[in-house]
């Protein structure tokens, strides 16, 4: 494991937030202008959705965006769409921080396990630029309350974000590196539905909160037991089956969590590809 002294500063050079909002087609129906490409508000019934949609901003975000920073009040939830990604990232009083959750099109960030409007306890960023939907999180409450339906499935998904914060922390306290990077990778391709991922090195040190030059070493040993191979800004899972055997408990636990309480469907490639609660408990 990594000295703690050797966790990598902030990533100062990200680019400021940016949000261009798009008037949608409403020639289409609701499910095909707004609510494609984010799992979670598919799994929506017609009715449940009909609440959503007339106070849904559709938007996009740059990689580096800041969606809340902890101390500030949540007042939107945000719903990844397609390819976009967003990590919730812990930061310390020196800057050096490290990924507690990873959300993508399966799920949504920002008042979901509370109620909105209140104060955020860590930094949400965006790591893979994209489409997004964006909500007043007072209407989400007020939904809520209206319909149980749409409530349970909200409940559901916010056991399983709080399942992955709270396994990345028993991750980051007990399993060596190599198991924890090919943790964040996994979960990251799941995500994105693609062995080749966006990252750089730098931006995976940050997230794990090692130094980049030690790193270096950690996927360098990755690659020569053929699991990944590194090219600049981009990272290939090569051989995804057995970097899952290799990868720490921690990815199947959460993957497994995620499959019985919100019914995640998983492609064979990883990929998250559909949400269905009748379909937990398996």
């Amino acid at each position: 494991m990594a000295d703690p002294s050797g966790r990598l500063r902030t990533a100062s050079s990200w680019l400021p937030e940016t949000l261009t909002l798009i008037v949608p087609d409403e020639s289409q129906a609701p499910e095909a202008s707004l609510f494609a490409g984010n799992l979670l508000l598919e799994a929506l019934g017609v009715s449940d959705r009909a609440l959503l949609a007339p106070h849904l901003e559709r938007g996009h975000r740059t990689r580096g965006a800041v969606l809340f920073r902890a101390g500030e009040d949540v007042s939107y939830v945000t719903f990844p769409l397609h390819q976009t990604a967003v990590t919730l990232v812990s930061r310390m009083r020196d800057g050096r921080m490290v990924e507690t959750a990873t959300v993508g099109h399966e799920g949504a960030i920002g008042g979901v396990v509370s109620h909105g409007y209140l104060p955020a306890f860590s930094e949400a960023v965006v790591q893979v630029s994209g489409p997004v939907l964006r909500l007043d999180a007072e209407r989400l409450t007020q939904a809520k309350l209206a319909s149980p339906s749409l409530r349970d499935l909200f409940v559901r998904y916010a056991d399983c974000l709080l399942a992955q914060v709270l396994q990345s922390v028993a991750c980051n306290a007990v399993h060596p590196i190599e198991e924890r990077c090919l943790r964040w990778l996994l979960t990251f391709q799941d995500r994105l539905g693609t062995p080749v991922l966006p990252v750089t090195q730098e931006m995976l040190a940050e997230m794990l909160g090692v130094r980049r030059t030690y790193l270096t070493g950690v996927l360098g040993s990755l690659q020569r037991r053929g699991l990944i191979s590194v090219r600049r800004g981009q990272i290939t899972i090569l051989d995804r089956p057995k970097a899952e055997q290799s990868a720490c408990e921690c990815y199947g636990k959460v993957r497994h969590h995620f499959r019985t309480v919100l019914g995640a469907v998983y492609a064979e490639n990883g990929a998250i590809v559909a949400v269905d609660p009748t379909q937990g408990h398996d």
